[in-house]
């Protein structure tokens, strides 16, 4: 059945290889038969900046309070064209894709403002007025899948369980679990990409093949097990004591 998949890609470089990844992404998908939308966020000059520029009518204008503005703007239709055009992309979409590279442990600035403007009050978080009762695995980007496409200049062991850059998946929980996760989305396994300084022709096609072939899958694959917020597992916004007993850190919030 055809989908739609809205990819967001942050890179300003056409020939690096995220925008390759990015190319191979809407040519698959498209032959498979889907709609896919596009967010090309160097190319759409978009504002990284959160500021009192988002919020046209302002409430309060003595002290810029970002939640009080961020939830007037959105309940009365008075944010900005591009950060509503963004959200009818996402409420559209079926899937949502990220390309971006790995940039000082994190995503492009770029990316993390798109993150920060769109995510409105009361469409990402505080969804129907209700503060914290829809989120992590409820919200208003319940049912949709998410998958991140990384790239990462390092070798892989530099960032394997023991590796000295720390394992990816803690690197990316933020990301996942929380920019994710938290208003809905289930969540796929990363699809990373290790060692993108200088790689051979051979192994760009390696890798173009096995992306391609994660995108078949893209509909089926199980998402990663984190733990809902209002399944009870946890209480007073606590994981429950009888659950991962003994441990702590981020690995307790995924059922494994």
């Amino acid at each position: 059945m055809p989908k739609t998949i809205l990819i967001v890609y942050a890179h300003p470089e056409p020939t690096s290889l995220t925008r390759r990844f990015v190319s191979e992404s809407v040519k698959t998908l498209e032959q498979q038969g889907h709609t896919v939308l596009q967010s090309d966020l160097y190319g759409m000059g978009w504002k990284a900046t959160f500021d009192e520029s988002d919020f046209p009518s302002r409430i309060n204008s003595d002290r810029l309070a970002f939640i009080q503005e961020s939830e007037h703007a959105y309940t009365t239709n008075q944010q900005t064209q591009d950060v509503t055009t963004e959200q009818h992309k996402l409420l559209a979409a079926d899937a949502v894709i990220f390309h971006f590279p790995l940039w000082w442990f994190g995503m492009p600035a770029i990316l993390k403002g798109w993150i920060d403007r769109v995510y409105a009050y009361g469409f990402a978080y505080g969804y129907k007025g209700e503060g914290n009762r829809y989120r992590y695995g409820d919200g208003a980007l319940k049912g949709k899948r998410a998958l991140l496409s990384v790239m990462v200049g390092g070798p892989e062991d530099d960032y394997s369980p023991r590796g000295i850059n720390g394992p990816l998946e803690e690197l990316l929980f933020p990301i996942t679990h929380g920019m994710l996760f938290f208003p809905g989305m289930d969540v796929l396994p990363t699809h990373a990409v290790y060692g993108t300084g200088k790689p051979s022709k051979a192994i760009v096609e390696k890798e173009i093949a096995a992306w391609r072939l994660r995108l078949e899958h893209l509909f089926n694959e199980s998402p990663i097990p984190f733990r809902p917020q209002n399944d009870g597992e946890y209480q007073r916004n606590i994981l429950a004591e009888h659950i991962a007993v003994g441990m702590t850190g981020l690995s307790i919030h995924i059922d494994n």
